[in-house]
């Protein structure tokens, strides 16, 4: 069962970037897209355990702000050395105008 866990408003993250969500000790980024859609991935590089909500968006791609690494944010995919394993992702819906991140139960 999925535990829905209200991370934000929708107003609070910009267009083609990211922000920072901390919940009951772990750590997530949340993406909002430039077709507005959101999504929601860890928040700590694979590679570094560095925050990738001080990274770069671009498209799709969030870039750890450490080594460069860029990974999907739509999929988690590790896309670019040094990283190589993937970023877990989380389902994301709209609730009004807040942003509600999936977790496990």
């Amino acid at each position: 069962m999925t535990t829905w866990i209200d991370a934000c408003g929708a107003a609070e993250i910009d267009q083609e970037d990211v922000i920072r969500f901390d919940h009951a000790g772990r750590t997530f980024a949340i993406y909002r897209s430039p077709d507005d859609e959101f999504f929601a991935t860890d928040g700590l590089c694979t590679h570094e355990r560095i925050h990738l909500a001080d990274g770069l968006v671009m498209d799709d791609i969030i870039e750890c702000p450490k080594h460069n690494g860029r990974f999907s944010y739509k999929t988690g995919e590790a896309r670019g050395a040094p990283v190589c394993i993937n970023l877990k992702t989380y389902p994301v819906k709209l609730e009004g105008d807040r942003v509600m991140i999936g977790i496990g139960a």
